[in-house]
């Protein structure tokens, strides 16, 4: 399967909404009190995770990207 400049944008748009969730989730994590100690772990666990598909997906989108610009600018 060839990756078009719009399977790029999705890659980087659904990273970028990773991130951004996963960074007001960390807020609300550190604003939670009270909490046993296996809440506070599976929930960093959850985070990380999200955070490293995120990386994934974003270096997957930048690469899907420049991919396309070399295809669209080479000549058939």
């Amino acid at each position: 399967m060839k990756l078009e400049r719009k399977h790029a944008f999705v890659l980087l748009a659904i990273a970028a909404w990773n991130v951004i969730t996963y960074l007001r989730f960390i807020k609300a994590l550190v604003d939670t009190e009270d909490r046993p100690t296996g809440y506070y772990v599976a929930h960093t666990v959850l985070i990380i995770v999200n955070l490293l598909i995120a990386a994934l997906l974003g270096t997957w989108g930048v690469r899907a990207y420049k991919a396309s610009k070399t295809a669209q600018n080479s000549p058939v």
